[in-house]
């Protein structure tokens, strides 16, 4: 079993540092709380996420990950308990101290700890604000609106009740050549590197190609072997062989579009000297949508004078699932919207999914109304009332998710059809992925856990001393491809329609926020991962990490 253990690390991309102890340790773990080998390393494969720990095993971090195990194990000890959990906020407020109250129930195990950049709430004044008694007429006071955020969708695409799942071979290819083909501009354009030639063909000159990375054989990607895919214009689509051995520092995975500068004598193999994964900052056409087009959004969106669009925007972002695994009572949607009452955040922003179809009470088939009723009563019909309450100043936006059993099961997604007119000003819903600018700040979100799929995928070399910002990494590849899903071939479970994102890639290509122009310095991307509220392992570094990585970014682009 030992072999099975040490395999499954090697097959996961983990190296093993005290090889002989860390295995004994982890057969003990498995045989203690009854593990197979894939169990054991997908758990440490959170636990080093959460930790931002580099490929290497160390037998200095065992002691801490048998901690999370035995956590592991008392939670699904939990789960399996009969009876429901009823949710309250005095669950845990007599165990917890004040100063550890989180807007969510008091619950940290299971919901993420939110940090913003701005300055932290005075531990008094929330004393105070829990100490107070709610009267009725507090109850039935309507919050003083305050003033209104401007907001402008980038991009329709892909429109509510379109046909997906109809596109062909031609498409993935078209959709795969045309991304080549804009890197290879950019690189170009930006006057630091000459026009690519074909990487195939022998040559005794150094060479400069670019191209996608491929596998050659199905599984994750190796050092050995990878393949370059160059476009079909400079090599008619054909693949060579990489030879990364000269390289001290790479980052690569499949469908990622570099250049490359190397040698090929042989004509069989591309010996890379050096990789460039980045595309210079540059403008495009594709920046600016259409006159005609803008100007349609603008009056569905932007209900406030552009020229007097406020320079501070608060908001609270928060994603899904919004129930408990016990009951599909929805209580922590619940508690999310009183806490936005208190705080009274100018945006709310929920990413999906909200009807999770992976939630046990659904996937058993136990419900006894539809979906959509299910979405409308209990989704739709809270936040109604939390936009009455706060007035015709608050604004809230949805993102759906490829988990939402009330929508459809493809990536890219529509938006949201909410029929309701009265809703239409105050409640709003953006593609999957989207982008859009509250009060000159620009905003990605996409529900996707592609993080995830990225650290799963990728394959990295770091010099010695070199840093190890994993999470920086992972997130910086969203940035440098200018893409949502640069991942190629995609997850199994990740149902992505070419056609679909081909459009999509046409309208937000260059509205990533990669290019700050003085009326939009300041961007971010909500990349929140799809477990957040109802995860079954502590995620909470993740998140965390995750979002100051991308901000950080952007702000130093």
């Amino acid at each position: 079993m030992e072999e099975e253990i040490k395999a499954e690390f090697k097959k996961n991309g983990f190296n093993l540092d005290e090889e002989e102890e860390i295995l004994k340790k982890c057969l003990t773990f498995c045989i203690q709380y009854k593990l197979s080998p894939a169990d054991l390393v997908s758990s440490w494969d959170v636990y080093s996420l959460n930790r931002q720990l580099e490929l290497t095993v160390q037998n200095a971090h065992m002691d801490a990950f048998l901690l999370q195990l035995q956590n592991e194990q008392k939670e699904a000890i939990i789960k399996k308990e009969s009876g429901l959990h009823l949710y309250s906020n005095d669950t845990f407020s007599s165990i917890k101290p004040l100063e550890s109250v989180t807007p969510f129930g008091q619950r940290k195990s299971k919901f993420v700890v939110q940090s913003t950049l701005n300055e932290l709430p005075n531990v008094e004044n929330v004393k105070k604000e829990h100490d107070h008694e709610i009267s009725e007429d507090d109850i039935i006071k309507r919050v003083q609106p305050s003033s209104r955020c401007s907001l402008v969708s980038h991009g329709s695409q892909p429109e509510p009740g379109c046909r997906f799942m109809y596109d062909k071979i031609e498409d993935k290819f078209n959709f795969l050549e045309n991304r080549i083909r804009k890197h290879a501009t950019a690189l170009v354009a930006s006057g630091l590197f000459e026009e690519p030639i074909d990487p195939t063909v022998a040559s005794q000159k150094s060479v400069f190609a670019v191209g996608m990375i491929c596998c050659e054989e199905e599984g994750r990607l190796k050092e050995k072997p990878v393949l370059l895919q160059s476009s079909v214009e400079h090599s008619g689509g054909q693949r060579v062989r990489l030879d990364l051995q000269k390289l001290s520092q790479f980052s690569i995975f499949p469908g990622q579009v570099v250049g490359v500068e190397g040698h090929n004598p042989s004509g069989h193999c591309l010996t890379a000297s050096k990789i460039i994964d980045y595309t210079p900052l540059s403008g495009s056409a594709d920046e600016n949508p259409h006159p005609t087009k803008k100007q349609v959004v603008d009056q569905e969106f932007q209900l406030t004078d552009p020229s007097h669009v406020l320079a501070v925007l608060s908001m609270i972002i928060a994603a899904g699932p919004f129930t408990t695994t016990d009951n599909l009572f929805f209580e922590p949607l619940t508690e999310l919207l009183a806490y936005a009452r208190r705080k009274q955040p100018q945006l709310l922003l929920l990413l999906g999914p909200f009807i999770d179809s992976e939630h046990p009470e659904i996937k058993k088939g136990a419900v006894n109304r539809t979906f959509d009723e299910i979405f409308r009563l209990e989704i739709l019909g809270r936040l109604q009332d939390y936009v009455e309450y706060m007035g015709s100043a608050a604004r809230v936006i949805l993102v759906p998710s490829i988990r939402d059993a009330n929508h459809d099961f493809v990536f890219p997604q529509s938006a949201f059809d909410i029929q309701q007119a009265d809703l239409k000003h105050q409640i709003t819903s953006l593609t999957n992925p989207g982008i859009f600018s509250a009060n000159e700040v620009k905003l990605g979100c996409c529900t996707v856990d592609i993080l995830k799929q990225l650290s799963g995928e990728e394959i990295s070399r770091n010099p010695s001393g070199g840093s190890k910002q994993r999470m920086n990494r992972l997130a910086n590849h969203l940035l440098s491809q200018r893409s949502f899903y640069p991942l190629y071939p995609p997850m199994e479970d990740t149902p992505v329609d070419f056609l679909l994102l081909q459009r999509l890639f046409r309208s937000l290509c260059c509205q990533l926020g990669i290019k700050m122009t003085e009326k939009s310095k300041r961007s971010a991307f909500v990349l929140i991962r799809e477990d957040w509220l109802g995860a079954k392992k502590q995620v909470s570094s993740w998140s965390l990490t995750t979002g100051e990585a991308l901000i950080q970014l952007v702000l130093q682009l």
